[in-house]
């Protein structure tokens, strides 16, 4: 009987991601006939539900990235509405930025953390691996953080729109099959050698 709740509860991950990736639309589509509070709460509870539809190992840890996101934005909501509906995607980049940064001073790096719930054991030389991905994540992330909120505060809102919900997600989708591929070479020279 419950069945339909459990799928629906499961594809729960999925649709945030989709709105996630649809919020800048969202903004740049309704933008001028909503007022940009409504997009001040979409974003908090974009946030929240990032934060509670991961799997349990990760709840704790997104808990309070998440708080503060939401903080962050309804604080800028009481300085200037437009520009917190433009700073989701912002504390979202920032936020993995910083997750994927401090990791690098906290052993182990987020991406060691990630292989072991895999069920992965690393070797010395896959946990300098691991290290050198964390690292590029971490720099990836911040330097998107910059772009996306100078075009949240000086930018026209399509080319907002356009860098966050599109070309952001075009450059990460490239860098994430990039250090797969190299994941895989590496993999198969370790194997033969």
């Amino acid at each position: 009987m419950l069945s339909w709740w459990n799928r629906a509860v499961s594809l729960l991950p999925s649709l945030v991601i989709v709105l996630s990736i649809a919020y800048p639309f969202g903004v740049l589509a309704v933008g001028a006939d909503a007022p940009p509070f409504t997009f001040v709460v979409a974003a908090c509870v974009l946030l929240g539900l990032r934060a509670i539809v991961r799997p349990p190992q990760w709840i704790g840890t997104l808990r309070w990235p998440a708080a503060v996101a939401i903080a962050m934005i309804g604080g800028l909501a009481l300085l200037d509405s437009t520009i917190a509906a433009k700073a989701y995607p912002v504390v979202v980049s920032g936020g993995f930025a910083l997750l994927f940064g401090v990791s690098l001073w906290r052993a182990p790096s987020l991406v060691e953390r990630i292989a072991e719930l895999n069920g992965d054991v690393l070797s010395p030389a896959a946990r300098r691996y691991c290290r050198r991905v964390t690292m590029v994540w971490a720099f990836w992330l911040a330097m998107n953080t910059l772009t996306a909120a100078a075009l949240a505060l000086a930018g026209s809102v399509a080319a907002w729109a356009l860098w966050t919900g599109f070309v952001f997600y075009l450059i990460t989708g490239l860098i994430f099959a990039g250090e797969l591929a190299l994941r895989r070479l590496l993999q198969r020279k370790h194997t033969a050698a």
